[in-house]
């Protein structure tokens, strides 16, 4: 395969350094050093998927908008497919984001587009059978599919989100023969790029500017219509007068994401927030906002991945060509809604750091384990979460110095199907060819056949930490719905208890997906930002 590590890139323009140069109204935090207040139509707390669609939809009808967002701005030019230097810089946490046991480790985005900027552009409508669980467990109010289909195709040719027509890479690859030899399903991912290079280093950020993120495709529309960026900015709490937002107390950050002592007051009669799963319900527990319930950061939810790894005789090379391009459904509803825990199958890009950390081991040992990466396939699992009594999710914590943790206990019911996913796994990697398999257990070792692989397997101890898992995908926390019992948010988007303040992210979930969300947030967003946009110009 083609060394792709010294590929030169020249002539891809980069949409923020010209979009600057021509007067865009960009705040980088780390220069206010003194207190300042502004003023707009609406403000809107993050950038990412849930903000980007918002801001373009509301400044497209001449609402003056200002968006905050703690990560700083970074766009192609920056963009080196250098891992140490993309997680410092484009991850929450220096991509070291875990839950509070540390027994999941998060991927999240923390940069001007946030996670769209780093995810690997799978882009899924939601399942019929979720929005469907949610209408009649939570009393969500017209997001069945016939409701979203229209806004999902809306936001589908918005951001050029279609199959991927390039045959997949030799790790993804492997999921098409093993499912192919077991009479399993699996299709093509759709994915969100255009002119796509298919070079790989999609969590890295997209140095030729075909992954349609936020960055340069919604957020450069709302600049040129007049909006305002405050980047390396966190929103530190709502301002609250009674029953109603008033703005937003936002604190510039230095190089290090310490505050540099300055205030910024932003004014507003209508905030936004699009901080997503954890961020979103820090900020409403942080300002003390009303919550009757105590529901607030509840029902937080991580699609709690497992991974198996195969190796094979032939070159697979996991790091070169689209990080996902097939997808097993085989299993995400097997066992029906509610049942036993479904799971997605999909396959893992792979490069060093991330192989060094996942693989573990020490001296000779992760040597060697490093040395078999081009001859390395990993498969994941995403088990669907929140859907059954025995698996309520996480809650969203303050730690002392007011940034957030999820406390997410990994229970019997998730373990249970864990283990499945292990299972499964192994099964269909010595399906395609595997000649090795190693599923994510502290207690397991490599296993050159089916048998000694299910064997292995079926006598492990399934508990938490010992158990790999990790996340990409944070949802839930501010959950919508009209039980208030259990919801904070009206399915439009508006939160229940202050007037003025909207949700609009994945913290709305009243459960996890069964998908990758990014799909399931553009074509909500666009929903609810489009209602806001029409109340507020009424």
């Amino acid at each position: 395969m083609q060394d792709l590590s010294s590929l030169p890139i020249k002539g891809i323009n980069d949409p923020w350094k010209t979009g600057i140069k021509n007067g865009w109204d960009v705040i980088d935090g780390r220069t206010v050093s003194a207190d300042r207040t502004l003023e707009a139509d609406v403000v809107i707390i993050g950038t990412g998927a849930g903000g980007g669609v918002s801001a373009e939809i509301l400044t497209q009808r001449g609402l003056k908008v200002i968006l905050i967002e703690a990560g700083k701005l970074m766009s192609s030019d920056d963009f080196t497919l250098n891992e140490g230097q993309a997680y410092r810089d484009l991850y929450q946490e220096g991509a070291m984001r875990a839950t509070k046991d540390a027994g999941i480790t998060i991927l999240q985005g923390r940069t001007v587009g946030g996670t769209t900027v780093v995810n690997w552009t799978s882009s899924f409508r939601t399942p019929s059978e979720t929005l469907q669980y949610w209408q009649d467990t939570f009393g969500v109010e017209n997001l069945l599919r016939q409701d979203l289909d229209p806004w999902f195709q809306k936001m589908e040719e918005r951001l050029k989100i279609s199959q991927w027509i390039m045959p997949p890479n030799a790790n993804n690859d492997v999921l098409k023969k093993g499912c192919e030899a077991l009479g399993w399903e699996w299709a093509v991912i759709p994915r969100n790029v255009e002119g796509c290079w298919n070079i790989g280093y999609c969590g890295m950020g997209c140095p030729t500017n075909a992954k349609q993120s936020m960055l340069v495709t919604t957020l450069p529309m709302a600049m040129n219509n007049g909006a305002t960026l405050i980047h390396s900015a966190q929103a530190h709490r709502l301002l609250i007068d009674g029953d109603t937002v008033t703005g937003v107390e936002v604190r510039p950050l230095n190089n290090d994401k310490v505050p540099t002592g300055a205030t910024v007051t932003v004014k507003a009669k209508t905030v936004i927030a699009s901080g997503g799963g954890i961020q979103t319900p820090a900020l409403l527990m942080r300002s003390e906002a009303p919550d009757p319930q105590s529901r607030v950061g509840k029902r937080t939810f991580l699609h709690p991945t497992t991974f198996t790894f195969g190796i094979y005789d032939k070159e697979v090379a996991p790091y070169y060509g689209a990080p996902q391009s097939l997808y097993s459904d085989e299993f995400v509803f097997k066992h029906g809604v509610d049942g036993p825990a479904g799971y997605k199958l999909e396959m893992m890009p792979m490069h060093p750091g991330l192989t060094g950390a996942l693989m573990g081991g020490y001296g000779g040992d992760a040597r060697n384990e490093i040395e078999r990466l081009p001859n390395l396939a990993s498969s994941i699992a995403l088990l669907r979460d929140g859907f059954h009594a025995d698996n309520p999710g996480g809650s969203v914590e303050l730690r002392d110095n007011g940034e957030p943790v999820i406390d997410y206990p990994v229970d019997d019911y998730l373990l249970e199907g864990a283990k499945r996913t292990h299972l499964t796994m192994a099964e269909m990697h010595f399906a395609a060819g595997a000649k090795e398999i190693r599923p994510s257990h502290s207690h397991a070792g490599y296993y050159k056949s089916w048998k000694a692989a299910k064997d292995a397997i079926n006598n492990f101890a399934y508990d938490p930490v010992i158990t790999g898992l990790g996340s990409a995908h944070v949802m839930g926390g501010c959950a919508m719905g009209q039980d208030e019992s259990q919801c904070v948010v009206n399915s439009d988007g508006s939160y229940k208890y202050l007037n003025g303040l909207y949700i609009i992210d994945g913290s709305v979930f009243p459960t996890s997906l069964g998908v990758n969300p990014q799909l399931t947030i553009y074509g909500m967003s666009a929903r609810n930002a489009t209602a806001l946009a029409d109340k507020l110009k009424a």
